[in-house]
């Protein structure tokens, strides 16, 4: 008797809370998972030390990190020094909003996907307990996903690869509920924008504050470490 074909995941791994909890959820629907992140030059690289963590404690199949320079475009507080992280919340698109970041994210996994014959890529976009980031939608999402049916060869001889976003209607209370559920050490992650060498959270930007919450309205201890 042949074996079943395994099925395998791009999973996009920050390192933050949110893409943690979507490589759990992968891992735990049977997904043999290849882990991507991105040293995007971005003003924490901590956060891809944090990637590492995870990936090692869900014994992803393969993870690399790409370096990409948008730096080199700037625009946002997040690669550029010049921009300030601010400490309040916006009502607005904030300036840690990182032009076409998940577009650029996306592509990739999707090429990579092409590659592992991977039938799934996996992203921790949420549309609740947000920044309010435009390609953190649904609608964003489902455009994506039409593209991705059109642009690859999988796609068009009818074997999509599916954008899957678990976290996507979940509160940041729900996002640490499922993922303490899985078994993830949710201490593995860093989540803040400014996190310092060692990893440690400003605990006052828009990011701190959204997973203090979240730990919070759980009823959890929040791991998370503080300068």
């Amino acid at each position: 008797m042949s074996q079943p074909i395994p099925k395998k995941a791009v999973v996009l791994l920050s390192g933050g809370l949110d893409s943690a909890t979507a490589l759990a959820i992968a891992t735990d629907q049977g997904f043999t998972c290849y882990a991507l992140s991105f040293d995007y030059g971005q003003r924490s690289v901590t956060e891809l030390n944090a990637a590492r963590r995870v990936a090692a404690q869900l014994h992803v199949a393969d993870h690399r990190v790409i370096r990409l320079h948008l730096e080199d475009f700037g625009g946002s507080a997040l690669t550029d020094h010049a921009i300030e992280v601010p400490d309040q919340l916006s009502e607005e698109i904030p300036v840690t909003y990182v032009p076409a970041r998940n577009t650029v994210f996306l592509s990739l996994a999707l090429g990579w996907a092409e590659v592992l014959d991977a039938e799934a890529i996996f992203i921790g976009v949420n549309a609740v307990d947000y920044s309010g980031y435009p390609d953190c939608r649904p609608e964003y999402i489902a455009a994506f996903q039409t593209m991705a049916n059109l642009a690859t060869k999988r796609g068009v001889e009818g074997q999509v690869i599916r954008i899957e976003t678990p976290l996507i209607h979940l509160t940041k209370q729900d996002i640490i509920l499922t993922g303490t559920q899985l078994g993830l050490n949710y201490a593995d992650t860093v989540s803040c924008y400014q996190a310092d060498a060692d990893g440690c959270a400003c605990g006052r930007c828009d990011s701190c504050r959204l997973r203090a919450q979240g730990f919070a309205a759980a009823g959890l201890e929040d791991p998370t470490r503080y300068a």
